[in-house]
């Protein structure tokens, strides 16, 4: 065989390779995963966890990942994409796949699902999250032979590929029919106007306020006496757990307090609103495990503020910072890790910034690999396997741009402040809060419209700016910040 037919032969091979690849990752996308995702989406959708606060958040967080998730294995190029973990509250229905679902289902209705994902095509993702969870898979039979012609066409395909354009008469949907598709669309069809929502909850919400009180109390002894006996700064929560749910935490933290002192001593001195994060489930076990433990976390947070400091040093003074407005919240040894492989790629090619050209500006890490991008708040966010060379250059060319946005920011910030005080006041409110999704752009527009209108219903109401109408255990009333008037 002459050389010159092996390497026509190799190349051949190569693109068939490549091409089964890119229709694989490309046989669900769009509208495709929407539907092919139907069950789920019924089974975990937030809106019908509103008397749910704590699950809806949940919920909210795990379809924000995992739609990153399946948007990384989209695009194009992509090879592998980090395995992630995620939790979901799963509302019961009719057409569970799983005979024993029954006994897993609490009494209010939904049970909780655990699963890990770590796929190389959004085929087998979407597969494997209904069956994680227990759902059909039988109205994908028709998507799955779509891919299988794909990938036979890929094969004989030419040595060039064009763009496909999808026909979905190729294929439909059959044997599936959620029976919660209606309520859904009963609860979402009609969005009232403020007054007409407030007309209809201010009463409750101001009741289930006033029952409330005591718990409020109780929790604001708690809090005090544990950050008195502890010295901790603060103590906070990263979910809108209602209030109950709190003092339940805070009682159990102080009864370990009491039964393992020993373990309690190595919290003195810790800030519990960034350097001790408490889950919420087998607490005490958990909870003293964490505590033996915080010795050598310390240790290793001083480590990562080191490698903190050297990479800013090599980029210019960047800083190095992690928001969970922009991501959840990261462990430290995760943080570590990346900080360690961001510290290492850069040392391996010698940078030419200036010392202090980066003054004023944040970075914000990434796991896997992805292109450099500035977020719309100024922050560069970046890949730790980013390429030295094409990463000085973003950050060079990107600076000015970077610094108006961060000022910006800054505005908005200050602006939001402003108008929340106003609000607060002018209203009579008892507390007005966002969620952490919600815009400092959208958060001002939403302040700026009740100002306006001044309802005399929001006279001492607690509100919560979101993206929904919601009322809360506690009596705190959720409002979409571009709600109707």
């Amino acid at each position: 065989m002459s050389l010159h037919c092996l390497l026509r032969g190799t190349i051949r091979l190569e693109r068939k390779h490549v091409a089964t690849r890119f229709f694989l990752q490309r046989a669900l996308s769009g509208a495709e995963v929407i539907n092919a995702l139907r069950p789920f989406y019924f089974a975990v959708h937030p809106d019908f966890f509103g008397q749910y606060p704590r699950e809806r958040q949940v919920n909210e967080n795990s379809l924000k990942r995992l739609n990153g998730y399946l948007e990384n294995l989209q695009k194009p190029g992509s090879r592998s994409v980090q395995p992630i973990k995620l939790t979901f509250y799963v509302r019961e229905t009719k057409d569970s796949s799983d005979p024993q679902q029954a006994l897993l289902t609490s009494a209010t209705g939904f049970r909780s699902v655990s699963f890990a994902l770590h796929t190389k095509d959004v085929l087998s993702t979407v597969k494997n999250v209904l069956k994680s969870c227990s759902l059909p898979v039988e109205h994908m039979k028709g998507l799955q032979a779509l891919a299988k012609a794909s990938q036979s066409s890929a094969e004989a395909s030419i040595p060039f590929y064009r763009p496909i354009k999808w026909d979905k008469s190729y294929y439909t949907f059959t044997g599936f029919r959620d029976p919660e598709e209606e309520e859904l669309q009963q609860a979402t069809r009609v969005e009232p106007t403020l007054n007409m929502w407030l007309q209809k909850n201010e009463a409750e919400a101001t009741k289930k306020h006033n029952d409330s009180l005591p718990r409020r109390k109780e929790l604001k002894r708690l809090k005090e006496k544990l950050c008195l006996k502890f010295d901790l700064a603060d103590i906070r929560w990263q979910r809108s757990w209602g209030v109950a749910h709190r003092c339940a935490q805070l009682q159990s933290l102080n009864r370990l307090s009491m039964q393992n002192p020993e373990a309690m001593l190595n919290l003195q001195g810790m800030n519990a609103s960034g350097d001790v994060m408490l889950g919420t489930t087998d607490v005490h076990h958990q909870w003293t495990k964490l505590f033996e433990q915080l010795s050598s976390i310390r240790v290793l947070h001083q480590q990562t503020q080191w490698l903190k400091e050297r990479i800013s040093l090599l980029l210019g003074g960047v800083e190095v910072i992690h928001t969970e407005r922009l991501g959840p919240a990261e462990p430290i040894t995760e943080l570590y890790s990346s900080l360690c492989t961001f510290h290492n790629n850069l040392i391996s090619q010698r940078l030419c910034l200036h010392p202090r050209s980066l003054e004023g500006l944040s970075l914000i890490l990434e796991k896997g690999r992805s292109s450099p991008r500035l977020h719309e708040m100024g922050q560069y966010v970046i890949s730790t396997n980013c390429d030295p060379a094409r990463l000085q250059a973003f950050l060079q060319s990107h600076a000015s741009i970077a610094r108006e946005r961060t000022q910006h920011q800054k505005l908005l910030q200050a602006e939001e402040d402003a108008v929340i005080e106003l609000c607060l006041h002018s209203l009579s409110l008892q507390n007005l809060s966002k969620e952490p999704s919600v815009t400092c752009s959208q958060m001002i527009l939403c302040c700026k419209r009740l100002l306006d209108q001044r309802s005399p219903l929001m006279l001492g109401l607690h509100i919560c700016v979101s993206h929904f109408y919601s009322l809360m255990q506690d009596g705190d009333l959720c409002i979409p910040w571009d709600w109707k008037s």
